[in-house]
């Protein structure tokens, strides 16, 4: 076996086409907990090209140059002796960071086999969109006949969650473009609301759980279409609290102090006496993946891809994903 790779890296903070390069670095060493997979798909997400732009550098130090990526899906070609559950030669998908490469390595418990049923390049696009969208409606305690709302039901995030809740027996309300309105009701999505049109917040009413794609002024809109009682799950940040500031590991001080204030998000749950919650992805849940894989093996979920680029063409797919306008995944073949 070579003992080096090609991985795209990112240099610096600023704009993709100056910040992101394929380049030929070591392979990596496992351990014997860890396993070495060949990289046949990695699928972008948001975080992505933020992380490039600089938008979380006071959260998370990187060190360049640093490679990036972390759902994929491919072949495991080496295990550590400690590893139980998988094999040589197993296909599997799951969380690899930096999977945006020809190798990666991981821990037992961020993978899962992949269903014969599906292809590397769907399997890719499920990690991150489903074990968030999972952990968010556990949060939520969702149940047959709860009325959801999510934003942006065509996007990678919200093409997932519409399917998981309806297949939790949800009523389920989404946003999207004209474009799109149909891609959302093959879904399964009940209620669509085409933003380009209508106000959203004139059509949803009363609902019991709102899934927060968007953040900024949309988390503190939720409050006013969420019913007494309900339950509202952020997966980005719209103001630092004390709650926010322990899941990204901010000092103690910064904690303290945000825990003498009442923020605007706290003032509005009080009023409607609602649960809410900043979700921080926890990603040693391989009974997440599992559920993923059982769904996906079901035909119950099915992966929504929009574009698949080449390897080569990383930084155009990067750019591609940063419109905002990807119905569904965005995917890049390793091999």
């Amino acid at each position: 076996m070579n003992t080096s790779m090609k991985a795209l890296q990112i240099t610096g903070y600023g704009t993709m086409q100056d910040n992101l390069c394929i380049r030929n670095i070591q392979l990596p060493e496992i351990t014997d907990d860890e396993v070495l997979i060949e990289i046949y798909a990695a699928s972008l997400n948001p975080h992505d090209y933020k992380t490039i732009q600089g938008k979380f550098r006071k959260m998370e130090k990187l060190t360049f140059p640093a490679q990036i990526g972390g759902d994929a899906s491919g072949v495991i070609i080496k295990k550590g002796k400690n590893v139980k559950g998988f094999k040589t030669g197993d296909e599997v998908f799951g969380i690899v960071h930096g999977s945006v490469a020809e190798y990666g390595k991981t821990i037992e418990a961020h993978i899962v086999k992949k269903p014969a049923n599906i292809t590397h390049f769907e399997a890719s696009g499920f990690p991150i969109v489903g074990m968030t969208t999972i952990q968010a409606f556990e949060y939520a305690k969702i149940k047959p006949g709860d009325k959801v709302f999510i934003h942006a039901g065509s996007g990678g995030i919200g093409s997932f969650a519409i399917q998981y809740a309806k297949n939790k027996g949800a009523f389920v309300y989404t946003t999207t473009s004209t474009n799109n309105v149909d891609l959302v009701r093959r879904l399964g999505a009940d209620v669509v609301i085409n933003y380009k049109k209508e106000n959203y917040m004139n059509v949803a009413k009363d609902i019991d759980i709102v899934y927060d794609t968007l953040g900024e002024q949309y988390t503190f809109d939720a409050f006013k279409i969420i019913k007494n009682g309900g339950s509202v799950v952020s997966i980005l940040p719209s103001e630092i609290n004390k709650e926010v500031a322990t899941e990204l590991g901010l000092p103690s001080f910064v904690k303290f102090i945000f825990s003498l204030r009442s923020g605007k998000i706290e003032r509005l749950r009080r009023i409607k006496n609602v649960f809410y919650k900043f979700l921080f992805l926890k990603v040693n849940r391989t009974e997440n993946l599992l559920e993923i894989s059982q769904l996906a093996e079901q035909h119950k979920i099915k992966a929504v891809i929009d574009k698949v680029f080449d390897f080569e063409e990383s930084i155009a797919a990067f750019q591609y994903l940063s419109t905002g306008r990807a119905k569904g995944k965005v995917i890049i073949k390793i091999k």
